[in-house]
């Protein structure tokens, strides 16, 4: 379960650092920004839940450490 919440968060850092490099290199109105904010915000409540999940089912529990 850890590994997985671990790799939801690199995929949110890695969106929100491809929507940074759009923004940054497009000049032209591709929408490919757009689309990575959505991407980050949909990985983001798939995180959320899934935290909310776990925690409630008792997969991880709140002082639990990597």
């Amino acid at each position: 379960m850890k590994l997985l919440i671990l790799i939801l968060l690199a995929a949110v850092v890695v969106s929100l650092g491809s929507g940074l490099f759009f923004l940054a290199r497009d000049q032209d109105n591709s929408g490919r920004v757009l689309k990575a904010l959505k991407i980050r915000v949909a990985l983001s409540v798939l995180l959320i839940a899934l935290l909310v999940l776990s925690y409630t089912q008792g997969w991880i529990s709140a002082g639990a450490g990597f």
